[in-house]
């Protein structure tokens, strides 16, 4: 029997060691965005309690209730996987924790762009698009400087492999 590593099937993989130790990771969001959607959430719960309390609210006490209690339960998830969110970059992947795990193996990326919004990087947090040879595609988030410079290295590393 053959035994050839899959890797041998295809196109060689691609590597990458981050430069500060086998693992990095950090925050996906900078604290003034935290910040904000934080506000943002908590505002929008005092409104509504302020509406229920002067009888603004008209309708069925059940329906209007539950309506609300249903998108303010998401809304909440999705601020708590926010402000807890934290990417990691190792020898191995990149992974972002959110709603659901993001996990992009290294050995399997074909191109990557590092998106930015110059001059609004201290509110929106610049992304890593990455897709993989087999055309999957998932955009990483990052906040912290040392893996932002991890991520400028990647993509020009990577871009220069897959050049050859």
């Amino acid at each position: 029997m053959n035994e050839t590593p899959v890797e041998a099937l295809g196109p060689p993989p691609f590597r990458f060691t981050p430069s500060y130790g086998p693992s990095i990771e950090g925050p996906a969001f900078s604290w003034s965005f935290k910040a904000l959607v934080t506000a943002l959430v908590f505002g929008m719960v005092i409104w509504f309690i302020q509406l229920w309390l002067t009888g603004k609210v008209s309708g069925g006490l059940v329906s209007i209730l539950s309506w609300f209690l249903a998108a303010l339960a998401m809304i909440i998830y999705t601020w708590w996987c926010m402000v807890r969110s934290v990417t990691t970059l190792n020898t191995q992947e990149l992974r972002q924790t959110w709603m659901w795990q993001k996990k992009m193996e290294l050995r399997e990326l074909a191109y990557g762009k590092l998106i930015r919004v110059p001059g609004l990087e201290w509110l929106i947090a610049p992304r890593l698009y990455v897709r993989t040879l087999m055309g999957k595609f998932a955009v990483f988030h990052c906040a912290d400087p040392r893996m932002l410079a991890e991520f400028e290295r990647l993509v020009a590393e990577l871009k220069a492999f897959r050049a050859m």
